[in-house]
């Protein structure tokens, strides 16, 4: 099986339930979306929401999907950067948990965590405070560690450093690796266009994005905007909601449906969909087989409070894989 390397924001997830959409609309945060917030505002938030008994968990987009990658079986790295406080440590012992190599690098700033306000709609809304994570640097690109994997994959989260991903996908891509990106949320992709349009057109190999998502890189609907995204790179993948998926490559489409689902929380559903994804690619699967192993991972990941699949799930989960590995 090919290797994958992942790379993105080191993060610690603060999970919240709320009653209602009273707190976003109290600190002015777009429903579905990320903002990036300061540590004061964020102090603010975690007073705010304290009464909601909010849930702490190792998180980060890249670092979602990597992991779930490394529970199926996938031989994984990750790259990232923590402080050596509580936050940074539970996420390194997560990671190690999780059967992913670490390749993490030390800031003495405090270690990055998102709130995420999960609304009775199931929706998601996250106030990122990136503190140490935002601080890997082109510099640290080590090209000795990308040497030992086939795959790299990347959140859109970091394209706010765009020496940073510049510096990552060339490394990766002199080293024959195949380059993914997620593109993470609709207003990331807004205010980074004309710089994900390049990178998408010279190094990316794969690319996935909500409707919105691709909405914004495209200004087209899913089907228009998988073709266009599909002319860029090698596989297009569009994730539309309760329809499924849509999975292009050149020409050839593949569209796959969603499995029943007992929706809690929407949080890591593209995350766990891209893992899944990626462990058909790694394992020379077809692009249906892909998809499918994609939806199946995320149709499990939205029946729980955050980005993690039960123990019962993942059960469900490698039956389910005998059957579409067949």
């Amino acid at each position: 099986m090919k290797k994958i390397l992942g790379m993105g924001n080191a993060l610690v997830d603060i999970m919240t339930t709320l009653p209602d959409d009273g707190v976003l609309a109290e600190f002015n945060l777009p429903k579905g979306s990320m903002q990036l917030v300061d540590s004061n505002l964020c102090d603010k938030i975690n007073k705010r929401i304290e009464c909601y008994n909010p849930k702490i968990s190792a998180g980060g987009s890249a670092a979602n999907t990597i992991k779930a990658l490394a529970h199926l079986g996938a031989p994984c790295g990750f790259i990232g950067k923590t402080s050596r406080d509580k936050l940074g440590t539970l996420f390194r012992q997560d990671l190690v948990d999780s059967g992913v190599v670490p390749h993490i690098l030390d800031s003495q700033s405090a270690t990055g965590h998102a709130i995420a306000l999960v609304t009775p709609d199931s929706e998601r809304t996250f106030a990122t405070h990136l503190g140490a994570a935002v601080e890997l640097s082109a510099a640290e690109i080590n090209r000795d560690v990308f040497a030992k994997y086939d795959y790299f994959y990347i959140e859109g989260y970091l394209v706010q450093n765009h020496d940073l991903i510049e510096t990552a996908i060339k490394t990766a891509r002199s080293l024959s690796m195949k380059v993914a990106i997620d593109l993470a949320s609709y207003n990331v992709v807004a205010e980074n266009l004309d710089f994900l349009h390049r990178i998408a057109k010279d190094y990316v190999d794969i690319i996935f994005a909500n409707e919105e998502e691709a909405k914004a890189f495209t200004g087209k609907d899913a089907e228009a905007a998988a073709e266009e995204l599909a002319a860029m790179c090698d596989i297009a993948v569009v994730k539309v909601g309760k329809r499924g998926s849509i999975v292009r490559n050149g020409n050839n489409i593949s569209r796959i449906g969603i499995i029943d689902a007992n929706c809690i929380d929407t949080t890591g559903a593209g995350d766990f969909y891209a893992a899944g994804f990626m462990f058909g690619l790694a394992s020379g699967y077809s692009l249906d087989k892909c998809g499918q192993i994609g939806s199946l991972l995320s149709g499990k990941v939205i029946e729980s409070l955050g980005a993690q699949i039960s123990v019962e799930n993942w059960k469900v989960i490698d039956e389910e894989m005998k059957k579409i590995k067949s």
